[in-house]
């Protein structure tokens, strides 16, 4: 990883599964593959809703939030957790996802504040690149 260091020396990620979709194995090999190749990874479970997503990234003193869903919400759910971050004064943690997603809903995501979109069959090794040349630590918060 060449991201340059902080006063915590690995990425944090926070995984989680917002609304009410079900299926969460993609997100749990992501976040495998994500804490395989040295970041720090918190998986938050199923049916998170997005103000719990964003507590848990506050509470975890995380760098980016990594989004799954399958259930066709991602054009509500997606910004959602965004403007959830930014109203928790964490607004420069990175949002990304991934899951059965429309390419033509790519742009509309973006302009929301997600910075990353994955569709279905994308390589772990792209994610984990991806997350290395994009997300660097945050200085920890006071308190933290």
């Amino acid at each position: 990883m060449s991201a340059p260091m902080s006063n915590r020396a690995r990425v944090r990620i926070l995984v989680a599964k917002p609304g009410l979709d079900g299926h969460d194995r993609g997100a749990k090999i992501v976040a495998r593959a994500l804490r395989d190749a040295g970041f720090e990874v918190i998986y938050t479970g199923l049916h998170q809703t997005p103000e719990m997503i964003a507590r848990a990234a506050l509470q975890e003193d995380v760098d980016a939030v990594g989004l799954s869903i399958m259930s066709g919400a991602h054009l509500t759910l997606f910004p959602a957790v965004v403007r959830a971050l930014a109203a928790a004064g964490a607004a420069d943690v990175r949002v990304f996802g991934g899951g059965i997603i429309p390419a033509e809903d790519v742009a509309a995501l973006e302009a929301q504040g997600v910075t990353k979109v994955f569709f279905p069959g994308t390589r772990l090794d792209e994610i984990v690149e991806w997350v290395a040349g994009n997300v660097q630590p945050r200085p920890l918060s006071p308190g933290a």
